[in-house]
């Protein structure tokens, strides 16, 4: 079980060093002018979210197996709690995606002060998350 959590510790902080950065090339393509620095910022939001994806998937099925096949957490109110931040996490992902592809499509409407508010919902779910898991306050 050790070796279960220590590699679903390590995908998880994986996963969110992407979704920490991603918003911020976010940032800076809602204020690009300059076509060469779009298209350069644009290749490194497309990579990192290609490379972050299987992050988050090898971070949710090793949580996963960790709840059901050694019980962590079952029959507890923090689970719950945590499994509604982590779907935050997954709705956040996706939103990024969505985010990325309007840029790609030349279609964002939104300008750089969203993408910095933006930015801080993975700080919020992860801070959420951390009371959760260590204080497990129920």
């Amino acid at each position: 079980m050790l070796w279960v959590k220590t590699f679903h510790i390590l995908f998880v902080v994986s996963w969110f060093a992407g979704l920490f950065y991603l918003p911020r090339i976010y940032v800076n393509l809602a204020q690009a002018d300059d076509p060469a620095v779009r298209a350069s910022l644009l290749g490194m939001a497309a990579r990192l979210y290609r490379f972050m994806t299987p992050l988050g998937v090898l971070a949710l099925i090793l949580g996963s197996v960790l709840w059901l096949h050694y019980g962590i957490g079952q029959g507890q109110g923090w689970l719950h709690a945590k499994l509604l931040a982590v779907l935050g996490l997954i709705v956040f992902h996706l939103a990024c995606r969505q985010h990325l592809r309007t840029f790609i499509a030349g279609t964002n409407r939104h300008g750089h002060r969203y993408f910095r508010w933006f930015n801080e919902i993975p700080v919020l779910l992860l801070l959420l998350t951390l009371i959760l898991v260590v204080v497990k306050p129920f």
